[in-house]
């Protein structure tokens, strides 16, 4: 399989197996007249990669993951213990996300009946200039 034909396959861009083609996570034949060629092989690896990335792991991950199976190891345990990484990783980020939200909504609110104003040499947007976090019921505007 060529390249256009293996990204047409996957629905994704040339450009994505090029990517890990120079990370060498993806080892093409190279033809006579130039053009790579990409065994069973390299495709059930290229739908690995495609499927761990869905799943949050990184590049690099990926790569530990296919270098403890390339040594003849199970992966599985490393692949436990990375989920979870990942997994924390992105509580954090959609615990971050809901302040980021919350915060959004209260400036919105603030900013619903505030005039406009044109700027000053010391002011660009009154708006921004004048939000003030909204205290949760705890206390805490951190969180």
């Amino acid at each position: 399989m060529k390249v256009s034909e293996l990204a047409d396959a996957f629905g994704t861009t040339v450009d994505t197996v090029r990517y890990y083609t120079r990370l060498k996570m993806l080892n093409p034949i190279k033809s006579e007249n130039g053009y790579k060629y990409y065994s069973p092989s390299e495709i059930s690896r290229f739908k690995f990669i495609l499927s761990a990335r869905q799943l949050g792991f990184s590049v690099s991950d990926i790569q530990n993951i296919v270098d403890e199976a390339s040594h003849g190891k199970a992966a599985c345990p490393l692949v436990r213990t990375l989920i979870k990484e990942r997994l924390a990783e992105t509580e954090e980020q959609f615990q971050a996300m809901l302040v980021l939200r919350k915060n959004m909504k209260d400036a919105l609110m603030q900013w619903e009946t505030k005039e406009d104003k044109a700027p000053t040499s010391t002011m660009v947007c009154h708006l921004i200039d004048s939000f003030e976090l909204v205290a949760d019921e705890g206390g805490s505007n951190d969180k």
